[in-house]
């Protein structure tokens, strides 16, 4: 082989900084929302003193990921960790209403307990809030080893920079895009499939509002296609599955999309009839 690709290699690694483990921010992140929901952890602390430890051992780790990071830091990491931790009470708070939105939301749920332990949409909810803090502190890299974890995990792919209300339900959730400008009020739920995107993918909008606008009350079901930074839903809407749409719609609007089907048989013997599939 040619040795001076080989130093070139070598140069690239000497030269490049320090990059934080996904695999640590993975470990570590799931034992923060073990901390956080009992539902999910997997030990029992037999006092006090042992589980305060525990939490202890968690401050250390983030501690130890942001070290590895401080060069690109406008302010020291034990800063961003302090801010951090003293969000976790608003976050826990946030995500039970979240989860209590699945429960209520979904007539398959039993209870909360399911939907915390076993609930894909939860799951990615709540790595998306966590994300959602390092992202608004300027902290790089972590919110998206967050967000692209959970991608992997659930096939819901939620920017860490998109901002998102109380009370958010998602429905099974598999192939949902959440674009990093997109704004959602509360109580909103959205099925599987949904994008809110954006019209133009060129680089020099990076920094503009390209993905839509949910006000509060929403539900958007399977399939919809939502595009643009000016494209709003109106609170107390419904959109329909399927539909695309680019242009604003008014609060409490009915949106779906009016197909027809010819359904078709090699069976000489069965009629064939029109099938409306949706009104």
């Amino acid at each position: 082989m040619d040795e001076k690709f080989i130093e070139e290699l070598y140069n690239a690694h000497i030269d490049t900084p320090s990059i934080p483990s996904p695999v640590l921010v993975r470990d570590w992140v799931n034992g923060v929302l073990k901390t956080l929901f009992p539902e999910l952890a997997d030990q029992k602390f037999s006092n006090y003193r042992t589980f305060r430890q525990h939490f202890e051992q968690l401050r250390l780790e983030l501690y130890t990921i942001l070290d590895t990071i401080d060069h690109r830091l406008d302010y020291s990491a034990e800063i961003v960790e302090k801010h951090f931790l003293q969000r976790l009470p608003s976050l826990r708070r946030a995500l039970l209403i979240d989860a209590d939105a699945i429960t209520a939301g979904d007539p398959a749920a039993e209870d909360r307990t399911e939907v915390i332990r076993t609930y894909p949409g939860f799951f990615a909810i709540a790595i998306y809030r966590l994300a959602h803090e390092f992202y608004k502190m300027n902290v790089p890299l972590i919110p998206r080893i967050l967000t692209e974890y959970s991608h992997s995990q659930t096939g819901i792919d939620i920017h860490p920079g998109a901002k998102i209300g109380l009370g958010f339900c998602i429905d099974h959730g598999t192939g949902m895009v959440i674009g990093g400008t997109c704004q959602i009020g509360n109580n909103v739920k959205i099925y599987q499939g949904v994008t809110l995107g954006a019209l133009s993918v060129k680089k020099e909008l990076a920094k503009t509002k390209r993905h839509p606008t949910i006000e509060d009350n929403v539900v958007i079901y399977a399939g919809a296609t939502i595009l643009g930074g000016d494209t709003i839903i109106g609170h107390d809407s419904i959109i329909g599955g399927n539909v695309w749409i680019t242009k604003s719609v008014a609060p409490f609007s009915r949106v779906y999309y009016n197909g027809h089907i010819n359904q078709k048989s090699d069976n000489p013997g069965l009629k064939e009839e029109p099938n409306t599939a949706a009104k």
